[in-house]
């Protein structure tokens, strides 16, 4: 599947939740050794967490805690962590725990969003979504939006949907889950061009998921370009022969 989330940004920045006010902004330098060991331990924690680790990856986490207990990016990677494993009294209790020491940090309003979203609760998620878009920090607005646009599908408001992804794009028109969203609403509504048009730029991508050749696959033959679709069905068999969507292609199942 396309990420629709991912956990890319994990360390948000120097800060521990709180700031200083007058003076300049917090910096490296004003950090106690305690916040310094605590942010490599968190560092070694995501490491870890990217490579599969995941006790290590906890455990570096709890001595980044022990070091400094009011570190909001510790909370906030071991909520995603617990999200993956299913914990998810666990991942709720650390992203509202990461959002009560910075309820303002776009990330980890992201992050409790999505994970609202995939708990039954999408039209909750919508709220901490905007509250990331308002950020003007916020490095990375195409996450929330895309995530704001597939859980407004949950909600069957495509309206809503759309205009989120078109968001994202205006925003990042690069991005290939926001073309590959846009070619999905586009093909599901039957406009079968300009789904073809995001769907090609989502398949720029260096590593094209099996999801985005399927899609690409069936646009082509509601086209009825058939030399296209064989020409896609090849990439399909090469990259991702194994996949679920290679296996939709041979039993044929293009309008499931």
């Amino acid at each position: 599947m396309l990420p629709l989330f991912t956990a890319a940004v994990l360390l948000v920045g120097c800060g521990t939740g709180g700031g200083r006010v007058g003076d300049d902004l917090p910096t490296s330098s004003d950090q106690t050794d305690n916040q310094r060991r605590a942010r490599i331990r968190l560092q070694l924690a995501v490491g870890y967490y990217e490579q599969q680790q995941t006790a290590v990856a906890l455990d570096e986490i709890k001595q980044a805690l022990n070091a400094d207990p009011s570190l909001a990016d510790a909370y906030s990677v071991r909520g995603l962590i617990y999200m993956d494993m299913g914990e998810n009294r666990l991942a709720e209790e650390n992203f509202q725990q990461a959002l009560r020491l910075s309820p303002g940090s776009p990330d980890y309003n992201n992050n409790y969003g999505w994970f609202l979203c995939q708990n039954g609760k999408a039209r909750e998620s919508l709220a901490y979504f905007e509250t990331a878009l308002k950020s003007r920090v916020y490095q990375s607005p195409s996450k929330a939006l895309n995530n704001a646009g597939t859980c407004s599908l949950k909600l069957k408001d495509r309206k809503a949907a759309e205009q989120y992804f078109a968001r994202a794009f205006q925003n990042d028109p690069g991005n290939p889950t926001t073309n590959f969203n846009l070619a999905k609403i586009h093909f599901d509504q039957s406009d079968y061009e300009r789904a073809r048009f995001y769907v090609s730029r989502a398949m720029k991508s260096d590593a094209v998921a099996a999801e985005v050749l399927w899609l690409a696959i069936r646009i082509e033959r509601k086209r009825g370009d058939r030399a296209a679709e064989t020409a896609l069905v090849t990439q399909l068999r090469r990259r991702h022969g194994a996949s679920p969507e290679f296996a939709a292609y041979q039993r044929g199942a293009f309008d499931e």
